[in-house]
């Protein structure tokens, strides 16, 4: 299996489906993205999900910008631009016209998961006083911050990852899964991981001193948030 994008070899994974079947999924860690054949993204389990969310903090330094055209790996027409909308969270991601699958980055995977937010006026604000520019966390594309709030190569707008959201994305995940008993330890450790983001994320006084021009808002994000989901391993 070939990338879309970057047509080097991806790299595949068997993940825990549904009522107990096997889901192997392919990536590609350069262009930080998943080929999903057919539904296989709606057919992984709570914990599949949540050990993708590892895979993608494990290799968010690793993107590159993707290929203008992109091709399915199974039958090597080009893929059409898709827009979806989950919740109040609008994602991407490029089907192929045969219905072999799609690909889709890694952070519009977590968009479609409902792990992130769209950015609110007053973050916006805060973020313009530091940055000029900012670099979109799905296509890798730069961002002029006083004229747009939504990337102009991918359409996707603005967002990031919200660790509210993320602890009770990953409490509804956790509840559609079989799990272990519960460690007695969990709500402490919780606590101490919710305190490593609120730092940064706290009510409207935002602290973007890790946001760079060559850094993305989800980036920042999952590198406090990855806590909350080491409770689940």
């Amino acid at each position: 299996m070939t990338c879309p994008s970057c047509r080097q070899e991806m790299a595949s994974q068997t993940l825990e489906g549904h009522y107990g079947q096997e889901v192997t999924i392919d990536l590609c860690h350069a262009c930080a993205g998943f080929w999903f054949d057919g539904r296989e993204s709606l057919e992984l389990a709570p914990g599949a999900t949540l050990k993708l969310f590892t895979v993608i903090h494990e290799n968010r330094a690793a993107r590159q910008p993707l290929g203008r055209a992109l091709g399915c790996p199974r039958c090597r027409d080009r893929l059409a631009r898709t827009m979806d909308m989950q919740r109040d969270t609008r994602f991407s991601y490029w089907s192929c016209p045969g219905g072999h699958g799609r690909f889709e980055t890694f952070f519009d995977f977590l968009r479609e998961k409902n792990f992130v937010r769209p950015l609110g006026a007053q973050e916006l604000a805060e973020l313009r006083q530091k940055l000029r520019t900012i670099t979109c966390s799905s296509c890798g594309a730069p961002l002029d911050l006083e004229k747009e709030t939504v990337c102009r190569y991918c359409r996707t707008p603005l967002a990031m990852l919200d660790p509210k959201q993320v602890e009770k994305a990953v409490a509804e995940l956790k509840r559609g899964a079989e799990q272990r008993p519960v460690d007695p330890t969990l709500p402490m450790r919780l606590l101490l991981d919710r305190q490593k983001v609120d730092r940064a994320f706290a009510g409207h006084d935002h602290d973007w001193s890790g946001v760079t021009d060559t850094f993305g808002l989800l980036e920042i994000g999952l590198v406090g948030a990855i806590g909350l989901l080491e409770v689940a391993s």
